[in-house]
């Protein structure tokens, strides 16, 4: 006889009670007392069992009609099994290609956030897209986004905003890229440049020029280093020693006295502060280390803020460029001794290259490159700063020895 609702409502005994009523159906109950409802069937040979959920979700006629819808499909030929497996995988399928782009925009920033070292670069990531491609992307399926509608956010800045269209059209197409690998999309990227969206736009070095930053002739920074040095401040410090080590300004706003060896001349950036991602030795001249030894220590922060623990903004050396009507950009110094060292001294372009922290676009040489010529750095650096801090220098500058640069 089959199972009554009674015997299911009231059986503790652990071990399996069959429902003679449909052929393999059971009554399970564990030594714990979970109960659950389980098919017993044979396929190709093989006893398989296929559970059919809990006593407590489905009662004993719903378990009966589970139990024969199963085999029926047994009496079709199908394993009832594997065809719900099926099902459960399109469903899975089905639930993936929901992926919203504004979805998939955070878990790939959230996934790949740690390869942007700089913390403008990572928000910049975010802000551009949600500025950018979110009002027309953000709530639409990642598997329905083509080619119109990233032309429908790259097209109204393409022409206006090149630069920032391009990188907004990369983050898309690094965003999709993500989903078609997890699977949420498939087919080609529609924010590809090569080969696609190249037909479509004109390239950007036809529609923008390359804006170089503006640099002082260096045969103006005796000069120039002459009237900085009569200016206090700690953003006019800040620019001296910006100038005599060739720096980046975030690196040295963010620079900390925990990076610098007053003793040996050495201020050693960490590789999660440099563009290159990579340390960064940097040798100080007496010059520089002059500034150093004046500077206030408040805190850990070589050229401390207005506020507790704080640095200097990125825009104070910019101030004083500019209250001293100074043409010139603050990164254009790196700009103004590069060009010192290639028309006034010997020094193989390697040495400024590294001077600069350049990254070493050659995959060859960046493979055989093994130190960073720090000695030869020591003395172009040095040459450099008696240069910058020499007053009333002839036009013509004696350039450095051979055996100097080598």
């Amino acid at each position: 006889m089959g199972l009554t609702v009674r015997q299911v409502n009231t059986i503790t005994e652990s071990g399996r009670h069959r429902d003679s009523e449909v052929k393999g159906l059971y009554l399970q109950v564990t030594p714990k007392g979970v109960r659950s409802w389980v098919l017993r069937y044979a396929r190709g040979g093989r006893e398989r069992m296929m559970g059919l959920g809990p006593v407590g979700t489905f009662n004993l006629a719903e378990a009966r009609a589970r139990a024969r819808q199963a085999r029926q499909l047994l009496h079709d030929g199908k394993d009832p099994l594997a065809v719900r497996d099926a099902q459960r995988r399109e469903q899975e399928l089905q639930a993936a290609k929901s992926m919203t782009f504004g979805d998939a925009t955070e878990q790939y920033f959230k996934l790949h956030q740690s390869k942007w070292r700089n913390a403008k670069h990572r928000a910049q990531f975010l802000s551009s897209l949600k500025e950018y491609a979110y009002s027309t992307l953000e709530k639409l399926f990642v598997a329905d986004i083509d080619t119109s509608l990233v032309l429908k956010v790259i097209k109204p800045i393409w022409y206006e905003k090149t630069e920032t269209a391009n990188r907004v059209r990369s983050r898309i197409e690094s965003v999709l890229e993500w989903a078609t690998v997890c699977g949420y999309r498939t087919g080609d990227n529609p924010a590809r440049w090569q080969g696609h969206l190249r037909s479509a736009l004109p390239a950007r070095g036809q529609i923008t020029k390359v804006q170089h930053h503006k640099a002082l002739p260096f045969v103006d920074v005796p000069a120039f280093m002459t009237e900085l040095a009569k200016r206090e401040g700690v953003g006019s410090e800040a620019l001296k020693f910006t100038i005599l080590t060739a720096a980046r300004t975030g690196e040295v706003i963010g620079a900390r006295w925990s990076e610098i060896d007053l003793d040996a001349k050495l201020w050693t950036i960490p590789g999660e502060r440099m563009k290159t991602g990579r340390e960064h030795r940097v040798p100080l001249s007496d010059q520089a280390v002059a500034i150093l030894d004046k500077l206030p220590r408040e805190g850990d922060f070589a050229f401390p803020g207005m506020r507790k623990d704080t640095s200097i903004s990125n825009m104070a050396m910019a101030v004083v460029l500019k209250r001293m009507n100074c043409d010139s950009t603050v990164h254009g110094f790196r700009s103004t001794f590069k060009d010192w060292t290639s028309e006034r001294t010997n020094y193989p372009r390697d040495v400024t290259e590294m001077a600069l922290a350049h990254a070493i676009g050659n995959k060859v040489e960046a493979a055989y490159r093994r130190g960073d010529l720090f000695v030869k750095r020591t003395r172009l650096m040095a040459e450099w700063a008696r240069y910058c801090t020499t007053p009333k220098r002839d036009a013509t500058v004696t350039e450095m020895r051979t055996a100097h640069a080598n």
